[in-house]
């Protein structure tokens, strides 16, 4: 039976992945941008394509009246909401010492806050035995120079995660975390050398970065049936990074 999935961040990256793959698997998808248009309509014309429905909504993750009228979407076009990828996030690579106020503000804003705000609302709204899923990483394991406020933000990102998912099993709400390894994206290519790429390749014990694709399996089995006992759970999706 289709699912109504919103996936915040989803214009591009793991959250475009995400929803392409989820789409094409015969899904509603909520395709949430901040402010590419283009990129999202592009997403949300891929999906139909395959022949799935999708509609695209603006939306800052950091305003809680943006999550309410995203959700308020979703429910208009597809009907009460099944599932939640909490996907966007920013990052800002640099060493502690160099780091801004206005860098930690970017990071925790959208990373935590806007976790924060469409958490508590698809507390209040997702369906019974629905899913929440949120996006965090690998580094946690594997400290990198230059990602200590990415790191901690993902970290506050699980803390809730595991919280939630004692919160919202009496109404078996299923709440994760994955943590992908380095994965191909305009995200974390950016800025990085083909040299520091292939180091970062070296780190992955199959030897390539991820596609946006292998998380987005994951995530279409942690909304299925088949993914109904688990929760509270942070899992690795990082073909062997640590």
């Amino acid at each position: 039976m289709p699912k109504n999935v919103i996936i915040t961040g989803s214009s591009s990256g793991i959250g475009a992945g995400i929803a392409k793959y989820l789409g094409a698997h015969s899904n509603n998808i909520v395709v949430n941008y901040a402010g590419n248009e283009a990129e999202a309509e592009a997403v949300v014309e891929l999906i139909k394509s395959s022949g799935g429905n999708a509609i695209s909504v603006k939306g800052d993750v950091t305003k809680p009246a943006d999550i309410s009228n995203l959700f308020d979407a979703a429910e208009n076009a597809f009907g009460p909401v099944d599932a939640l990828v909490n996907n966007a996030g920013r990052a800002v690579r640099k060493p502690l010492a160099e780091l801004t106020d206005d860098d930690f503000a970017t990071v925790f804003d959208t990373n935590v806050k806007g976790a924060f705000n469409a958490m508590r609302e698809g507390a209040r709204r997702i369906v019974d035995g629905g899913r929440i899923i949120n996006i965090s990483m690998s580094y946690q394991g594997a400290p990198i120079p230059g990602y200590g406020i990415y790191t901690a933000s993902k970290a506050a990102v699980e803390q809730m995660t595991m919280t939630a998912a004692k919160e919202l099993g009496s109404r078996h709400i299923r709440v994760n975390a994955l943590r992908p390894g380095p994965t191909r994206t305009p995200l974390f290519l950016h800025g990085k050398t083909p040299d520091l790429i292939k180091q970062f390749e070296g780190m992955v014990a199959l030897g390539r970065l991820g596609e946006p694709e292998d998380i987005a399996r994951m995530v279409a089995f942690l909304i299925s049936d088949e993914g109904g006992w688990i929760t509270g759970q942070c899992i690795g999706v990082n073909g062997g990074y640590w």
